[in-house]
């Protein structure tokens, strides 16, 4: 199928809405992330058709469990070479997105990136999500917190639940491994001020891959000293 049919059908799929602005914008992405992908490693993925399937309709899946509101403030963290974040962002432009990654050449990316498409509001943080989340600036603030592909939900949920404000959610996608991710993460989810909400099995078009949003909800302050130092999150998980 040709792509851009892909990327429309897939839209369709999924129950959300695209015009014709959007879909050049998503077509200009695959170019400039195979072009950059020549020089710097940023996916693994270099087929268009994949690109749209395996980036673009998995990220934008996000957005058909919750109610993007414009204003919203979001967080995307170990963004990569954007992903979910821009590809929601390009659907909801009226966001505020921040996205987050370690790694200079990915926000370099992004930031010619977000030029050469016309997104604006997108904030573009290079450093580690355990310093940023003891940043007042940031700690605590978010409506949306999301991480695609980063690490197991015992350890990302030290990343991620300090940015949310109350009442805000953190969406994860996972894959077949889900309710055993859960079930360990339990406890780390409720030392963190929020609680478990739900799993959401999802329909991703043109794959039989297993793909899970899992939604936790912010209901309390996280205690001070979360997160720990860098690195401490991945070496020693929270546990009951």
């Amino acid at each position: 199928m040709e792509v851009k049919k892909l990327l429309v059908t897939g839209v369709e799929k999924l129950d959300l809405s695209i015009n014709s602005e959007q879909i050049e914008k998503f077509l200009d992405y695959i170019d400039i992330l195979l072009k950059w992908n020549e020089k710097v490693n940023l996916t693994a993925i270099d087929d268009p058709q994949d690109v749209v399937v395996k980036h673009f309709l998995d990220s934008i899946s996000c957005a058909t469990v919750i109610d993007l509101k414009p204003g919203d403030k979001v967080m995307d963290i170990g963004t990569g070479a954007g992903f979910p974040g821009i590809p929601l962002k390009i659907l909801y432009p009226e966001i505020e997105l921040s996205l987050l990654d370690s790694r200079n050449k990915r926000i370099n990316f992004l930031k010619s990136l977000s030029r050469e498409l016309d997104l604006d509001n997108i904030e573009f943080i290079h450093g580690r999500a355990e310093d940023y989340g003891q940043n007042p600036e940031y700690r605590e603030n978010f409506d949306y917190v999301f991480a695609r592909a980063v690490a197991a939900l015992n350890i990302l949920n030290e990343y991620t639940i300090p940015f949310l404000k109350h009442r805000g959610s953190f969406i994860s996608q996972k894959g077949s491994e889900v309710k055993k991710e859960v079930a360990e993460a339990l406890s780390s989810i409720e030392i963190l001020g929020a609680e478990f909400y739900d799993i959401i099995p999802i329909e991703l078009p043109y794959t039989a891959a297993e793909r899970n949003l899992v939604i936790i909800n912010k209901v309390r302050e996280t205690p001070k000293h979360y997160p720990r130092q860098a690195g401490v999150p991945k070496q020693d998980p929270i546990s009951g």
